[in-house]
Formats: C-alpha cells, structure tokens, sequence
C-alpha cells in the first residue's frame, strides 16, 4: 500500500525560544503545531549556562532549563515536539499552496503553514581548549554574558563591525579589553574603528592568533602567537569571547526562500513573511542585528500570528496581501 502522508496545519522547525513561542502562540490559536527540534533541541542556549537577561526571571535561570520549562509549556498547549531533522523541503509557490518536507531524508510530510525557527550557528576558532572551556569562560555573545566579567580583564578576537561593536561594549564594563585581529588592519567599519581607538582601556593587538585558551576548569588565561614573527605571548584574563561572526541555518531552504549574501532569510516589512506564501522566518535565522532570547521570542510570536491569519485568510477565500 502507498505511503500515508501525514498531513500538517502548522510545522515548526526548530526547538529555540523563536520556535517555542511560536509554538505556544500557534497551539493557542488551535493550529495544532508540530515541531522538529532539529540537531540542537533547544538551540543555542542549552550551552549557556547562566541567562540573566531574559524578563521574568529575577534571579537568573540556567539556559537547558529555560528551554526545558519553554518545552513544557508548548506541550501543555498541545504542541507535538518531535526529535528530528528536516532535511529537505519543496515550497509551494500558491497561495494556499502545500509544502512538501522530509525529515530525517525518509519520513514525508505535507505542511499548510511553515515556521521557519532554525537559528544560526555561532563560528568558533575550533581550538580544543575553547571547546572545552565553552560556558566556563568562552563565550559567542558579549551582550549576553558580558555582565558577568564586570570589572575583570577580558579579550576578544575578531576584526568585523561586530567584534569592534562588543570590544567597546565589554570595555564599558570591563577592566581591560584585549582585541586579538588576525591581519594588519580591521575589517570594520572607519567609524567602529575610530571608536575602538577612542577606548582608552581597549588595546588592539594586530597580526594576532590564539594558540591556546588557558585553563582547566575556567578560562585563567590565554596564549598568543605573533603571525608575523612567531612569537608567543600570555596574558592572564577571566573571559574569552569570539566575534567572528555567525552563520544562518539555512542551508536546506536555498534556491527556494529569499536571503541575503550570507544567507540570512529576508521577511518583508515588520512581518515573518517569507517570499514563499504560507512560509514564516522567526529568530536568529532572519535576524543578524541582535540575536538576543528575548527579540527570537518576540519574532515566534509574530510568526505564530502571521500563519494564524494567513490560514484565516485562505480557508475564507480571501486574497492573502502579499
């Protein structure tokens, strides 16, 4: 007998607070989600150990039970969470339309609304110390964790807007601030670099790579190397953070969803719409500006209220606005 093809009247891909607040948002609204969690269930603050910065916890909350208790609450709203991997779709081009998805490249579904909540993944120098020293030290978000090294010596590498942008935000609060950049010059903007030249406890080490992040349990340290003369150099500090960029997961949807150079999903307007009818953008997938729990959230919600009237507007024959 042929195959029964599950059919879905909101899929959520994607387990982050973007997705799991549109999850909430859309169950409320009887869109009966299903989600996938992709790779990561939970996204990317199952590895960050304290979230102070999210409203409604007054004292903090480990980012895995954040997560946790964002599951627990889709489910209580009837969310289905699923573990699983889309790994290909075939977006429909109608209004109306039906949107063809494989997840774990054999299971099929058919989904009249999409939630795209995939996140981005943060690019890491790939050393083993910093692996090992992530959540104890090393961290991909000066806006996030920053805080927490209010007074202390701290370094970061990069050369780009962003690593310039959260050299000066560290310094704000930090004792000093070290700046590793890899070439002769930085990559940013002449505006960011006036303004990292203007930080008088931000020194810029140019033609600088790391060799390693010391430490065992915590970051105590990190050593240097010159790219130019080889030499070798220890500083002692208490956080590490790594600016050099993020990368949207967005791979599957190429070809098919509107994005930019990098690869961010472009939405139209104040919306989560995508340029496929019936498909949603939510989080660090579209966002490159802030990449914070609270904006990802926020976005969730507003893809869960965009399929919500997109779904009233086809099953009423309307004509959805474009």
């Amino acid at each position: 007998m042929p195959e029964t093809i599950e059919r879905i009247k909101c899929l959520i891909i994607g387990s982050g607070p973007a997705g799991y607040t549109a999850a909430i948002y859309a169950a409320r609204a009887d869109l009966k989600p299903i989600m996938y969690t992709g790779m990561e269930p939970g996204g990317q603050l199952t590895t960050t150990t304290e979230v102070d910065n999210f409203p409604g916890y007054p004292d903090g909350v480990d980012g895995p039970t954040m997560m946790v208790q964002l599951q627990q609450q889709a489910e209580r709203f009837g969310t289905q969470v699923r573990i699983g991997m889309v790994t290909a779709v075939e977006l429909s081009d109608a209004q109306g339309g039906i949107h063809k998805v494989t997840v774990d490249q054999s299971k099929h579904l058919e989904a009249e609304t999409i939630i795209i909540a995939t996140g981005a993944t943060a690019k890491y120098l790939g050393l083993p110390s910093e692996q090992r020293l992530r959540g104890g030290g090393v961290s991909a978000c000066a806006v996030c964790d920053g805080f927490f090294y209010k007074g202390q010596d701290v370094a970061i590498v990069g050369g780009g807007d962003t690593a310039a942008e959260e050299a000066t935000y560290l310094a704000n609060i930090c004792n000093k601030v070290t700046m590793l950049v890899r070439k002769g010059e930085m990559r940013a903007s002449k505006a960011m670099q006036h303004r990292v030249s203007a930080t008088k406890n931000l020194e810029v080490l140019y033609h600088t790579e790391v060799d390693e992040v010391l430490g065992d349990q915590v970051v105590e340290g990190l050593r240097m190397i010159n790219n130019e003369t080889g030499e070798k150099k220890e500083i002692a500090i208490t956080g590490f953070f790594v600016a050099i960029g993020h990368k949207p997961n967005t791979e599957i949807f190429k070809g098919q969803i509107d994005m930019d150079d990098t690869g961010y999903i472009i939405t139209k307007g104040k919306s989560t719409k995508t340029n496929k009818p019936g498909v949603f953008a939510s989080g660090d997938v579209q966002d490159k500006e802030y990449r914070q729990a609270v904006t990802a959230a926020g976005t969730g919600c507003m893809a869960a209220l965009d399929a919500e009237r997109y779904l009233a507007a086809v099953e009423s024959k309307e004509e959805v606005e474009a």
